[in-house]
Order: C-alpha cells, then structure tokens, then sequence
C-alpha cells in the first residue's frame, strides 16, 4: 500500500481540482480495489464539493480540554481571573464567567480555585467523516469555528484512511493535503511515500514551493512537482524548471489554463470523468493531469 500527498505551499493553486482528478482516473485504471481518499485539509475541507460523498459514519472529535465552572461550589474569590493570562474568565458582581471561545485549556485555573469550582472538560471541536464515493471510500473532517488542534484531527483522518485502505487492501491513498508549512501539513506529511508539490507560475507560488520543499527533505520524502496555470507566464515557470532542474525534483507534469476547468468546478464535478473516454472531447488540461496522473502512478507503483 502506497500513500500519495497532494500538497501546496498556498491556497487556489488547484491542489484539490487535481485530487479529484485522481480519484477519478484511479477510479478508470487497473487498481484491484478501491482506491481510499483522504481530505486532510481539515480546517477548510473541500474535496467533498466535486466527488459527492455520502456519508456512511459520523465521529467526535475531542480537541483540548476547556475549564468549566460550576456555580454553585464559585464563591467569587476571582482567584482565577488574576491567573488567567489569556482573559478568558470574566468577573460580574456576584460571580465570574469562563469565556470558552477565548480559553486555552492551560488549566492553571482549576489548580488555583480554592474551592475546586473548575474543572477540564472535554470538548467537542468537530466531526471526521467515512463516506462512499464514485470513486471510493473517503475519510474527511470538519473542525469546529475557532477551534485548535487541527493536526491532531489530521492525525485521525490519516488512521482511519489507513485502517481501509488495510480492510479492503486497496493499494492507494490519495490525500489532499492542507496548504501552507503549518502543524496540519507536517500531519498529513509525515510517513507518506510520496508528496506532489502543485504550484503557480507567481512569486508567492514560488516562493511558497520553496518553503514546502525544504519542509519536505526534512522528512526525506520523494518529491513530484505539478506547475498548474503554466501557461499564464512562461518566464516564472522556466525558473520553477530550473529550480526543481538543480535539486533533482522531477516535474511530473505542466496542466495549462483552461476555462473548462472551471465549467466543471462550478458543476460540482472533477474535470475528468469515467465516462469520458473520447480523446477529442478531454479539454487540455484534463490532458495534461491525465499525464500527470501517469508519471506519478507509474513511480507509487515501483
């Protein structure tokens, strides 16, 4: 069983469209079972928008632990509002209240209240899902608003993508992963077998390919690169050739603009399908990932 992590260093760069464009073509080739995806973007989770799950489970998912007053045994000391460095707890004439938008779960108010009036309960910080799919199970998630932790949610959608994939023996995950170098991305990244950086002919794009690179050899993962939108300036993506040239990173593919890209977007659906076999009616860029999609098959299956 292989693992495929389809990463960008920002936002909008098509990291998704071309997931599901996977998904689709995994779906077409010789794989013996389903291929498992995984949306381990989990803070702003989008896969589901063009591959139409149906969602087969619903699970909890507890972040960290928040203080809880209990009124009656809160004596109004205000011990606790001097302690709080994060200003979560609010004092009133008559009592204090604990904001929990604002606390951190640091717990040093239930430590100093004399009267033991506060204590760290679970929360419920948002909900991962199993679904069926066209095109195989997904396992993807929903973090709550203002709630942390979201490495620790990407670490469950991993397990359970994994826990499948080990079920039905399928051969492939394919994740989305998040955008950017944070905590949710050194989640979704570590233990995979290979990372598909998508960029953008732009400075940020470049710029942000950069930074996920160099967060990639930390790992010591083998690394593809997909320059998305390659035709909307040649010159800047010339220098992400010569940049992935002089580091040995191959680039697996080039996907140019293409309106169709996003007909098929605002329909909710990926930009290559099954049942579009016809090579005269596939748009350039359903082409071009389909290409893509051959050079990184071709190196999960070695």
């Amino acid at each position: 069983m292989k693992e495929l992590l389809v990463i960008s260093g920002k936002g909008g760069t098509g990291k998704t469209t071309i997931v599901g464009a996977f998904a689709s073509l995994a779906k077409a080739s010789s794989l013996t079972n389903d291929t498992v995806l995984a949306d381990c973007d989990v803070d702003a989770a989008d896969l589901h928008l063009i591959l139409k799950p149906s969602i087969r489970e619903t699970k909890e998912f507890l972040g960290l632990k928040k203080a809880a007053l209990d009124p009656t045994k809160c004596d109004n000391c205000r011990a606790c509002v001097d302690v709080c460095r994060f200003d979560a707890i609010t004092a009133h004439e008559e009592s204090v209240e604990i904001e929990p938008i604002s606390c951190e779960g640091c717990a040093v108010c239930s430590h100093i209240c004399p009267k033991h009036a506060i204590s760290m309960e679970d929360v419920v910080a948002g909900h991962w899902f199993v679904s069926d799919t066209p095109y195989g199970p997904l396992v993807h998630a929903k973090l709550g608003i203002a709630e942390e932790n979201s490495g620790k949610l990407v670490m469950e959608v991993r397990r359970e993508a994994r826990r499948i994939a080990e079920t039905i023996e399928s051969r492939l995950i394919i994740s989305d992963g998040p955008p950017g170098i944070g905590c949710p991305v050194i989640s979704s990244m570590s233990g995979v077998d290979l990372a598909l950086i998508v960029t953008e002919p732009t400075v940020a794009g470049v710029h942000d390919m950069e930074r996920l690179y160099a967060l990639a050899c930390g790992f010591d993962i083998e690394v593809m690169v997909c320059i998305n939108k390659y035709d909307l300036d040649y010159e800047v993506s010339a220098e992400i050739e010569e940049y992935c040239d002089a580091r040995n990173i191959a680039v697996a593919g080039k996907v140019p603009f293409d309106e169709e890209v996003v007909k098929a977007l605002v329909k909710g659906e990926p930009i290559i399908s099954p049942e579009h076999t016809d090579e005269d009616s596939k748009s350039p860029a359903a082409r071009a990932v389909e290409q893509l999609w051959d050079e990184v098959y071709r190196l999960c299956e070695q």
